[in-house]
């Protein structure tokens, strides 16, 4: 569906991993666009994941909650649209704190939604995750499955999305949904699998594999991920729910091996953990709505793969500045039964 371009728009956790690895791409692909964050800037946001940026004239930056009506309302009369990546995101932290997952998740979704209605904006683009079809035992998730989240991340996004869905029945907000799946690359903070493979290995630390380690994640690295939701935004159909993955499914011991090869570090750092309460064995989705829109991913999983190590070993002071104590706190909650040396003293 082609329409005229959009020139302004309100990315929401636009300083956050996927979030600002959008506003990056987008500022370089379309020189007339404009873009305002809105960022709480929690733990896992940063300005300086948007340092890069060097034409600030088409940049603007708001600091504030997606649930404060007052702050979503200055950043939301002028644009054109909304893109909306502001979420708790962390399955693990979702299982000590779900409260915080309800709060921004779905309340912070309505209270956007509602900007959107009210200012009658062209497009409203909610990101949200593949988690939430939940245990996919066969075959491949598509866009009308039933939805089944198992953790309190997935089952915010859930909600979000149904949320979603009632406003464009009841209000008729052009809304659009895509369904990411697992997705790595540079600037994410050091808790998710990869970026914390990756730190501590270079840290010569233990790797914390879940179980046995037999789960499979289709890993999409991250600058097709953002090129997928632009591609949506741009050109999807509103009302409509969109898969965006790699096809490709890589299980935790293939994540910790592939790490410790291009880390060049020994096999004896993987250290199976206990389990996560509830935890998915595998995902897998059928993307073949998204590819009339002319999206497919370009990155293989050993290609994104060495090029986030090479970012990691490049950008030591950055991932450094993000585990320090409160990060060694929340680990030593999450990771029960490491050895000693396990976390730095």
């Amino acid at each position: 569906m082609s329409m005229a371009p959009l020139r302004h728009l309100l990315v929401t956790g636009g300083a956050g991993f996927i979030g600002s690895a959008f506003v990056r791409q987008r500022l370089a692909a379309e020189p007339d666009l404009r873009i305002t964050v809105l960022d709480k800037l929690t733990y896992a946001g940063s300005l300086e994941n948007l340092a890069e940026i060097t034409d600030s004239r088409r940049l603007a930056f708001i600091q504030g909650d997606i649930c404060d009506r007052a702050a979503v309302d200055r950043a939301a009369k002028d644009v054109d649209a909304i893109v909306n990546f502001a979420a708790e995101s962390h399955v693990d932290r979702s299982l000590l704190e779900a409260g915080e997952f309800v709060q921004t998740d779905v309340y912070g979704t309505h209270v956007l939604l509602e900007a959107a209605r009210r200012y009658q904006h062209r497009r409203f683009l909610q990101v949200s995750t593949d988690e939430v079809y939940g245990h996919v035992a066969s075959g491949r998730s598509a866009e009308a499955d039933r939805l089944e989240p198992r953790s309190p991340y997935s089952a915010t996004k859930a909600g979000a999305e149904m949320l979603v869905h009632a406003y464009r029945q009841s209000f008729a907000v052009p809304t659009l949904v895509t369904r990411g799946s697992n997705t790595y690359g540079p600037y994410q903070f050091p808790e998710k699998i990869i970026s914390l493979f990756i730190t501590n290995a270079l840290q010569d630390l233990p790797l914390p594999i879940y179980g046995d380690g037999s789960a499979v994640r289709d890993y999409l690295y991250v600058d097709d991920h953002v090129d997928a939701i632009a591609t949506v935004l741009n050109n999807g159909e509103p009302g409509s729910v969109y898969n965006v993955g790699a096809g490709a499914e890589v299980s935790g011991v293939t994540v910790a091996d592939t790490v410790l090869e291009f880390c060049g570090k020994p096999a004896s750092l993987k250290q199976f953990v206990k389990d996560r309460p509830g935890h998915d064995y595998r995902y897998a989705l059928d993307v073949e709505r998204i590819r009339p829109l002319g999206w497919e991913s370009r990155v293989s999983f050993r290609d994104g793969m060495r090029l986030t190590v090479d970012w990691y070993k490049k950008h030591d002071a950055w991932w450094r500045r993000r585990k320090e104590a409160d990060f060694w706190k929340y680990y030593r909650r999450n990771y029960q039964g490491l050895p000693s040396g396990a976390i730095p003293q």
